[in-house]
């Protein structure tokens, strides 16, 4: 196999990513909050508990300014904080019951857009699609 074939795929692949998921979640984001601050609660959505560090490495923030947009979500009620009960210096943010609801409110249109996507696909072709995408999140995006 050739490797520089395979990562240029990769990149191309990743493009594509980025692209569909733009085409995906456009206009769903709520206007209460800036796209910086839809990204952090997308990723505290689907990996919380978090740290304000995995934030900030995942959203490629630096932490002044994450710590500065997790406030701002807490102003508005979005997130909550909690400390660790053993490092009472570490902080875990989740998502509060009026950020849950914008996240799902979010995640539906988003999902209903991503059926449409696959509407004619087969059902061999979602086995396919399914079993892809966990060799992928196992092989390559762990």
């Amino acid at each position: 196999m050739d490797k520089k074939a395979l990562f240029y795929k990769c990149v191309s692949f990743t493009t594509s990513v980025h692209r569909v998921t733009h085409e995906l979640t456009k206009n769903t984001k709520s206007d209460s909050v800036t796209p910086v601050q839809y990204n952090i609660l997308e990723y505290i959505a689907v990996s919380q508990p978090v740290t304000p560090s995995e934030i900030s490495d995942c959203q490629h923030i630096s932490m002044p300014n994450t710590s500065r947009e997790l406030k701002k979500l807490s102003e508005k009620n979005l997130i909550e904080k909690s400390s660790d009960t053993e490092d009472r210096r570490k902080q875990y943010i989740r998502l509060s019951e009026d950020g849950e609801t914008m996240m799902n409110e979010s995640f539906a249109c988003v999902e209903f857009r991503f059926l449409d996507r696959i509407q004619n696909a087969s059902n061999e072709d979602l086995d396919a699609i399914n079993q892809a995408l966990d060799i992928l999140q196992k092989k390559l995006f762990y």
